[in-house]
C-alpha cells in the first residue's frame, strides 16, 4: 500500500534537504535526484530519537515548572508543549511555508506517519510535525545527518569493527566491482562533514578508504582479522588529518600567486595545512593526491613545484583542459570527448 502526503517547509529547508540527497547520491534510475528517498530514511531513521527526545524535554520542563506553586499542571502542560515547540526549531529562517514536498510512503515509513497521525498530533497538524522534525534533523551537522540516513549501515560496520570481522560489499562510485576488506575505524572529514570507512584490502593489505553513503550491499563475512600495529597507526593517523584519502604524505612545494593566496584562503574544502612559508613559495607536508586535487582549482594561481611527478600531473591536465577548449565545435549534446553537461 501507497499513500501520498504533501508537507509544507520553507525554501530554504527544501533546499538543505534536496542538497542532502545530492551529495548522499539518493539517485533515480534516470541520474536526477531521489528527494522523496531520501525523506523516507530520515523518516525512518530520525523519527524514534525525535520523539524521546522531545518527550524527554517535556518531562523536565514540567517537572521543573512543577517546582513553582503558582504554575498548576494542566497550565504547566501547555507551557512545555510551547517551550519544546520553540526550542526544537532550528532557524526563523523555516517559518516560511511557500514550498512544499509530496511523501509517497510504503512499508516501513507509511507505518511511521501512521504512528504519528494517531498519536502525536494533540496540539498541531501532521505537516507541521514533519516540518518540526526535518527542521531538527537539520540542527545537526552533515556528518551526524548522514549517521541518521544510513544509521543501518553504520551499525553494521560499528559491529564488524568491533568483532573485527571482514567485511564484503559494492560502491556506489565503481559500478560492478566488490570489495573485501578489514575494517579498521570510522573517522568523519572536517572539511565535507561526510563519514570515511577506513580499512585494509584484504589482499593486497593497502590501506583503502571508502565514503559511507557510497556503500552497498554491505555483508558481514564469519572470517576474522588480526590488526596490523602499522595499518593501523596510518589509518588513524589519516583519520585525524584527511580520511577521504589514506595515500603516504609528501612534501609539496607550491607557488601562489597575490590572487592564488587569496583563493587558499576561502577555499576551505580539503584544504591542505600549511607546513611553512617562504614569500610566495608554500610548503605542505599531505597526502599527494590530495594536494593535485586541491589546487587543480586555482588555475595559473598556484603551481605546484615539487614533487616533479605532481607539477607533471597538473600540467599535463591543463594541457588536456586547453585542447578541449580549443575545439572549434563543441556541440550542445555532449560527447565522449567532453561536451557540455545536461547540468551546464
Amino acid at each position: 500500500m501507497t499513500e501520498k502526503y504533501k508537507i509544507y517547509i520553507s525554501e530554504e529547508m527544501r533546499s538543505r534537504l534536496f542538497n542532502d540527497a545530492e551529495l548522499f547520491e539518493f539517485l533515480k534510475k534516470d541520474g536526477s535526484v531521489n528527494l522523496n528517498g531520501y525523506l523516507k530514511e530520515v523518516l525512518v531513521n530520525y523519527f524514534d530519537s525525535y520523539r524521546k527526545h522531545k518527550e524527554d524535554l517535556l518531562v523536565s520542563i514540567i517537572k521543573d515548572l512543577g517546582a513553582f506553586p503558582s504554575v498548576d499542571g494542566n497550565d504547566a502542560v501547555l507551557i512545555a508543549g510551547r517551550i519544546i515547540n520553540s526550542y526544537m526549531k532550528q532557524s526563523d529562517m523555516y517559518d516560511d511555508r511557500s514550498s512544499a514536498v509530496t511523501l509517497t510512503l510504503s512499508g516501513s515509513s507509511l507505518d511511521v506517519m501512521h504512528t504519528i497521525e494517531n498519536n502525536m498530533l494533540s496540539d498541531c497538524s501532521l505537516s507541521q510535525y514533519v516540518h518540526d522534525l526535518f527542521s531538527s534533523y537539520l540542527s545537526y551537522s552533515r556528518s551526524r545527518r548522514e549517521r541518521i540516513a544510513f544509521s543501518d549501515v553504520f551499525k553494521e560496520l560499528e559491529d564488524a569493527i568491533d568483532k573485527k570481522a571482514v567485511v564484503t560489499f559494492s560502491s556506489s562510485s565503481a559500478d560492478g566491482r566488490k570489495f573485501t576488506v578489514e575494517p579498521y575505524l570510522i573517522a568523519s572529514s572536517k572539511e565535507e562533514q561526510c563519514n570515511y570507512l577506513l580499512c585494509a584490502d584484504t589482499g593486497t593489505h593497502q590501506p583503502r578508504t571508502f565514503r559511507i553513503s557510497r556503500i552497498r550491499a554491505l555483508y558481514m563475512t564469519s572470517e576474522r582479522f588480526v590488526p596490523d600495529e602499522k595499518t593501523e597507526a596510518r589509518l588513524k593517523e589519516a583519520a585525524v588529518k584527511s580520511p577521504q584519502s589514506v595515500y603516504r604524505n609528501v612534501s609539496a612545494k607550491v607557488f601562489l600567486t597575490d590572487q592564488g593566496i587569496q583563493k587558499y584562503r576561502l577555499i576551505t574544502k580539503n584544504r591542505p595545512p600549511v607546513s611553512k612559508k617562504e614569500g610566495s613559495i608554500y610548503f605542505f607536508d599531505w597526502p599527494k593526491r590530495e594536494i593535485e586535487d586541491y589546487f587543480r582549482r586555482f588555475g595559473r594561481d598556484a603551481i605546484i613545484l615539487s614533487p616533479a611527478d605532481s607539477r607533471e600531473s597538473l600540467r599535463y591536465f591543463y594541457m588536456k583542459a586547453l585542447s578541449a577548449y580549443s575545439k572549434p565545435d563543441i556541440t550542445l549534446a555532449g560527447s565522449a570527448d567532453g561536451g557540455p553537461s545536461k547540468d551546464q
